[in-house]
This record gives structure tokens, sequence and C-alpha cells, in this order.
């Protein structure tokens, strides 16, 4: 079996692969400062509520926005696993060239996420991660990523807001009943979940237009269900689409 990671600012997110089916998958909270053993020990008790143990794991890839956590999920790999835990990064065989001035500041999720789009639409393609950031990373119909945009993602947006504020509530977030709120909490929901979606179809259509041609465009993230449906120009929604990106990166690595 695969073991698949992604590790973002705020979640973790992990499934385990039997040859091309997912078999299960899991979030919990990213921990800056957790170790190797920490990061052992939940995946060990996690993958135990399905009968899953360490030993059927038999290869695994991480990708992560966490500096100081990628050298312990490899750590954790050697230790536990019995071999060692490929990290998304500069030198991996991606399969895709990268079009951009420097190629080693991408990050890995951002890298994952376009190779998992262009294996999905099979042409020039947008995709919109709604993460702590929310990420558009582009590609072009010959495969080649050319670069993207970073907005800061809904939970930061809704958190400066109800820091500065001193009179502003907190929110769940949820579908507003319109676009004018008739109470404070309302119009905030407004200005969150139409806000990111018109803020969607400009960045995408703006996009569009620099490259003189349609193209499809894939979301994900804990956020898309929220958002997406208030958009005109996001296409389709996949919440597995980092994890199947590594599937896919780990393979080319073979």
């Amino acid at each position: 079996m695969l073991l698949v990671v992604d590790v973002g600012n705020t979640q973790t997110h992990f499934g385990t692969f039997d040859d091309d089916a997912l078999v299960e998958h899991w979030r919990f909270a990213s921990i800056r400062t957790a170790t190797a053993d920490e990061l052992g020990a939940t995946l060990r008790n996690l993958l135990e509520l399905r009968g899953v143990g360490l030993a059927d794991l038999t290869g695994s890839i991480v990708s992560s926005t966490v500096p100081s956590l990628e050298p312990e999920w490899v750590t954790m790999g050697r230790r536990y696993l019995g071999h060692e835990t490929l990290a998304v990064g500069p030198g991996i065989r991606a399969g895709m060239p990268i079009r951009i001035d420097n190629p080693r500041e991408l990050g890995a999720d951002r890298l994952v996420n376009a190779v998992a789009a262009f294996e999905v639409l099979g042409g020039p393609c947008i995709s919109v991660d709604f993460g702590t950031a929310v990420t558009y990373d582009v590609v072009s119909g010959d495969g080649e990523y050319l670069g993207g945009v970073i907005t800061p993602g809904i939970e930061l947006s809704l958190e400066a807001l109800t820091e500065r504020g001193a009179k502003l509530p907190k929110i769940d977030l949820i579908t507003p009943r319109s676009a004018i709120g008739r109470s404070t909490v309302e119009a905030i929901r407004s200005g969150i979940v139409f806000g990111y979606a018109a803020q969607a179809d400009g960045l995408v259509r703006r996009i569009q237009g620099e490259l003189g041609e349609q193209c499809e465009v894939i979301a994900t993230g804990g956020l898309a269900p929220i958002v997406v449906p208030h958009t005109e120009t996001i296409d389709h929604t996949d919440d597995l689409l980092t994890l199947n990106g590594l599937k896919l990166i780990h393979e080319r690595n073979q």
C-alpha cells in the first residue's frame, strides 16, 4: 500500500492507496512542533481504525508547506515504515516542465495540484485550492506549469476581520440568504462567500484572457464546497485532487 501525505499550514490530509484505489483518508491538525515519533504514533492509531498496520505500507510520499514538518515525516518513514519517504521538492520527477522564473520556489502542494489537474483534464487548465491561502495554478495545453496566483485564504481573512474589527462577530461559514446582508453576520457572510466567488471568477477570466484560450478549472480544499457553487467559471471540484497528484508523482519516481 502507498501512503500519501499532504501537509498544509492548518491541516494534514493523508490517505492510503491499494494499487489505484484510495482505501481511506483522514485529516488532522498540522502541529509545527510535532516529532517523527509523534507523527508515527498518530499514523499508526488512525490506520488501526481501519485494520491497517504500518507494515502494510510499502511506499510513501509527502508534500509539505511547513518546512519543519517535512524532515520529520521523512524520518518517520525511515524509522517506522522501513523505507525512504519521497518528499516533493526540487529535483523530483513530476513529469511537468516548470516555466517560472525560479522553479525552486514553487510550493510542493501547488506542483502536486497542477500535476493532478492536468492528468484529470488533459488540456490547458487551472487548479484552485481553497486552503490557508487560495492558490491558482495554471497549466498549458502542453502540460507545462506556467505560474499562478496566491491570495489570503478565507479563514485568514475572517480572522483578520474579527481581530482588527472590535465590534465584528465571528461567524459560521454558510451560504448567505442574499448579497445584501440585513445583519452584520449576514453582511460578513455575503462578503466572504460571494466575495471569494467573485474573486475566483475575476481571476480565472483574467488568466484565460492572458492565455488567449478557454481552459477548464478544477477546485479542491476544505472550503471549496462553500464557494464553488456560487462561481461561474469553476467546472469541477475534487477533494482528493492533491492525494491523487501525490500518487502520480510517486509512480513517476519509481
